[in-house]
């Protein structure tokens, strides 16, 4: 890797999933710990103007925009205002920005998978800041890769795996929807693209754009719930064996959380030769992580 690559982010569990990823192959990453506060404007201007990498790749806000169970209007603008400012750096200097972006940019009001071509219409609050975002940075900065992925699953205690499992532990109902369709996205998956995409930006290629990454099969929250409890039975005795179905407009997200967020994967594919992979054969290594780390 000709690169200096530069990893926003390297503490989280995607972030964690590069650096294990890019070592297997001699790719290293330069991973500035974040200020106490985190990532701000001021201090992205200091690190870039010091550092100058060819490539930023900003996991920076990953848990929040792709974990958590909910991220406040106030700590969103702040992101916002960030990236928009890492954008005009990573222009300035003329470096190349690799930012994530989410299925939560569309509404999922159509049943067909999404392609980049489909014009976003996002719901909650999140996925309206990750619209705004990915405006800011096409604008701002020509030289840039925005990778909207799918359910994205890690092995963090309380990101979205964790929370379900920690609820599966206690005699109790757990809920899911029926009705709603995703793809769910592996980190290490997740982190194999990325990963694909700095090695081919490497060779010069000007593959400047939006492209969308999932799992290969879309599938319900109430089939990836029962392939995770089966999964998981074989490190811990679960309280809960199977999932009780619930329909989407019952769910308590339902009003932020598109029903339909399946995402077409041709254009990463004739681009970067980028396979789907099948998320279930990515369910054991990450359950393993879990509970042996978590």
């Amino acid at each position: 890797m000709r690169m200096r690559l530069m990893l926003l982010g390297g503490g989280n569990a995607l972030g964690q999933a590069l650096i294990r990823l890019g070592a297997e192959e001699d790719i290293a990453f330069l991973a500035p710990r974040p200020p106490e506060h985190g990532w701000d404007p001021a201090s992205l201007t200091l690190l870039l103007d010091e550092q100058r990498p060819d490539a930023v790749i900003n996991l920076a806000y990953y848990f929040d925009w792709f974990q958590a169970e909910a991220v406040s209007e106030p700590r969103l603008a702040q992101q916002e205002r960030a990236v928009e400012r890492l954008a005009e750096l990573c222009q300035h200097h003329e470096m190349i920005l690799v930012q994530p972006s989410s299925y939560r940019v569309f509404d999922g009001s159509r049943a067909t998978a999404y392609s980049e071509k489909d014009e976003p219409v996002p719901l909650g609050l999140r996925g309206q800041a990750l619209w705004r975002i990915e405006q800011s940075v096409r604008a701002t900065c020509p030289q840039h890769v925005l990778l909207r992925f799918g359910w994205l699953l890690d092995e963090s205690l309380d990101g979205a795996l964790g929370r379900f499992l920690t609820r599966a532990e206690q005699p109790q109902e757990l809920l899911l929807a029926d009705d709603r369709r995703g793809n769910p996205t592996p980190v290490d998956d997740a982190a194999r693209v990325i990963l694909s995409v700095l090695k081919q930006l490497d060779c010069q290629a000007p593959l400047w754009g939006t492209y969308h990454y999932a799992g290969n099969e879309a599938t319900t929250p109430l089939a990836l719930g029962q392939a995770i409890l089966a999964e998981a039975g074989q490190w811990r005795k679960l309280a809960v064996q199977a999932p009780t179905a619930q329909a989407h407009a019952a769910r308590p997200d339902a009003s932020e959380e598109p029903q339909h967020a399946v995402l077409a994967c041709k254009k990463i594919l004739h681009t970067f030769g980028i396979k789907p992979r099948a998320w279930r054969a990515g369910l054991p290594p990450l359950l393993d992580r879990f509970y042996r780390h978590g």
